[in-house]
């Protein structure tokens, strides 16, 4: 851990050590195993950025998908596993650590992630068959396919597209096989996300 990313552990990430302070969380814990898929965590956020970007769609939905699940490292309640029999709220976890320095494009896409899994369950039921067993079991823990009423207020939010468009590449990042770039690639990225959204001079 480097000079910054150790300041940010201890007090907490400030604009200048954010892009470092994910980072680190890749290269600490990327490499724990990802809710019984056969892909780590790394690989399956670095895998979702990608496709993203080889789908050619924005930098904040790149950098959404790159950083949805961050919040299984930053959640007090730790990572899910497949013997859990509560919720862990990590999608709530990575939209706090976040908020503070990006946009809400961003923020919702990682708050709702696990809430678009309901929606499209219960919107399109074939999504169902899309959901690996770890999938299945965690939707039943986060309250299963929306009700006609929770449908009715998700799709108020402004974000909807693009929160969809990142839980399709949260689906889509369990490959074994997919060879992605690593952290690296997406810093500058992340940085550029960033500095748009809190503007020339800002601070966190």
């Amino acid at each position: 851990m480097n000079r910054a990313t150790d300041a940010a552990t201890k007090a907490g990430p400030t604009r200048d050590t954010i892009v470092d302070f994910l980072g680190d969380i890749f290269e600490r814990c990327g490499d724990a195993g990802y809710l019984g898929e056969p892909v780590t965590m790394a690989q399956h956020m670095l895998q979702g950025a990608w496709l993203a970007e080889q789908q050619g769609l924005p930098e904040e939905v790149i950098v959404a998908a790159l950083l949805h699940d961050i919040g299984h490292f930053t959640s007090e309640f730790g990572t899910f596993s497949m013997q859990d029999t509560q919720d862990r709220y990590h999608e709530d976890a990575g939209a706090e650590v976040l908020a503070d320095f990006f946009p809400s494009i961003v923020t919702d896409c990682v708050r709702y992630h696990v809430a678009a899994k309901r929606y499209l369950c219960a919107t399109r039921p074939s999504y169902n068959d899309r959901l690996s067993e770890a999938s299945k079991h965690s939707l039943i823990l986060q309250g299963g396919p929306m009700s006609p009423e929770e449908v009715a207020k998700f799709e108020t939010n402004p974000n909807l597209e693009r929160i969809i468009q990142v839980r399709y590449l949260d689906e889509a990042g369990k490959d074994p096989e997919m060879i992605t770039p690593d952290y690296g690639h997406f810093a500058p990225m992340v940085r550029r996300v960033v500095d748009r959204h809190l503007g020339p001079g800002a601070e966190a």
